[in-house]
């Protein structure tokens, strides 16, 4: 039983070699620091061993050298000439000479055996591990296609052709998208840990803005050739999107052709990601031409940038407009904001005398009865005149303005009380 353990270990080597997708000056190294490992163990020091690994034919060599010596005092590295003599069938050496002695893989008995195969089994692991998570490493960013595996109310698993896990998280998710077994899905690497020295942590989003912008970069060609640059991406998953793109050439139109004909192109993108709204916008460098293209559809009168960048940036808007400005949860301005880097407040555009004339009353006349920085949360919404509060649901202003019930009621109640008789 013995002389069967050894083909066995040789036949694990094979397996390793063909089966691992592992280097072969790697393997060669780790195959030979297992048996030093178990050398060391089994004999107190692997000093005077030497490891012959052929990756190729899957076989390994051991030699224990042995220092030829006139009286033996360590057993494990020094031989008589007499011992050497009758265990070699060579006469020919000397005093002072060393003897390799072929060493039996039979040797180290069945439990040395079964610890080499465990040592390896580990190292291989961690080599596995450390490959995943060098590869995916320095695929952060790139776009990524896998088939779901498994789905959770978590996160969704997706295996990679290696059989690798990758996973994507609830909130990597776009709302309401479900997925189905099997289903190829596309997304975003977007980071790679190693958590408790377990397996790397892969984790794909579909939320992020650098995947609407790969999805760009796979639909466009002129994007992928460099003929066209998407400057910036900004995203409120499931809802909408800008994307701020800049032509190179001036005999490429950058809208069109993310468009395509007939909308060919973006349809595919817009399908993607769960029918999100997204508008391409041509790129500036001027802020205020920037904020004027991206509050479209709405129509800016007049803009304030403020003394510094940390301002708030104020926007006129005719009454007609703002609704548009803003758009459906305040969605629209907040993506332009996001766009320039700046918060963006949409003002109604109304001067006291038209106020007056429509019966109306600016938000600041209530200054006595109203905290200002209530009066300020209204005014960021676009609401600067008693009417155009009125006019919107309470729940509504106290989501889009974030105030609580109670403030909203007492706010209407004063309002209401201007226009009583």
């Amino acid at each position: 039983m013995e002389k069967e353990r050894p083909i066995t270990l040789i036949d694990a080597f094979k397996d390793f070699k063909e089966e691992k997708n592992i280097d072969r000056p790697v393997m060669m190294g780790v195959l030979k620091d297992v048996f030093l490992t178990q050398l060391a163990k089994t004999f107190g020091s692997s000093d005077n061993f030497d490891v012959i690994v052929n990756v190729d034919k899957g076989t390994c060599e051991i030699y224990q050298n042995f220092e030829i010596v006139e009286e033996v005092e360590n057993p494990n590295a020094e031989m008589t000439l007499e011992q050497v003599c009758a265990d070699s069938g060579d006469d020919d050496y000397e005093i002072g000479d060393t003897y390799a002695k072929p060493f039996s893989l039979a040797s180290f008995g069945r439990r040395g055996i079964l610890n080499i195969r465990q040592n390896l089994q580990g190292r291989i692991m961690d080599i596995e591990k450390a490959n995943v998570y060098k590869k995916y490493s320095e695929k952060v960013g790139e776009l990524f296609v896998g088939e779901v595996y498994q789905t959770w109310s978590k996160e969704v698993l997706i295996l990679d052709e290696d059989g690798n896990e990758l996973h994507i998280p609830k909130a990597e998710q776009i709302p309401g998208e479900h997925f189905k077994k099997s289903e190829s899905v596309r997304a975003i690497i977007k980071s790679v840990e190693m958590r408790n020295n377990t397996t790397p942590y892969i984790t794909l989003s579909r939320t992020s803005d650098e995947f609407l912008e790969r999805l760009f970069e796979q639909e466009v060609p002129e994007i992928a050739d460099g003929l066209i640059t998407v400057k910036k991406v900004v995203r409120v998953p499931g809802d909408r999107a800008k994307v701020a793109v800049e032509s190179y050439d001036d005999r490429v139109d950058p809208i069109g052709a993310c468009i395509g004909v007939k909308g060919s192109r973006i349809l595919g993108i817009v399908r993607e990601l769960r029918n999100e709204n997204i508008d391409v916008i041509p790129w500036s460098s001027n802020p205020s031409l920037l904020i004027q293209r991206a509050l479209a559809p709405g129509m800016v009168s007049s803009i304030d940038l403020g003394q510094s960048p940390e301002d708030k940036v104020k926007v006129y808007m005719l009454p007609d407009e703002v609704k548009k400005g803003i758009g459906r949860n305040g969605v629209n301005v907040l993506l332009a904001g996001k766009l320039i880097g700046r918060e963006i407040e949409v003002w109604r555009e109304l001067s006291k005398a038209e106020a007056e004339e429509e019966d109306d009353v600016l938000l600041e006349d209530f200054a006595n009865e109203i905290d200002q920085w209530v009066i300020d949360k209204l005014q960021g919404i676009g609401c600067d005149t008693a009417k155009s509060v009125l006019a919107i649901d309470p729940a509504d202003v106290a989501k889009r303005a974030d105030l609580d019930d109670e403030t909203v009621e007492d706010v209407f109640r004063i309002l209401k009380a201007e226009f009583e008789d």
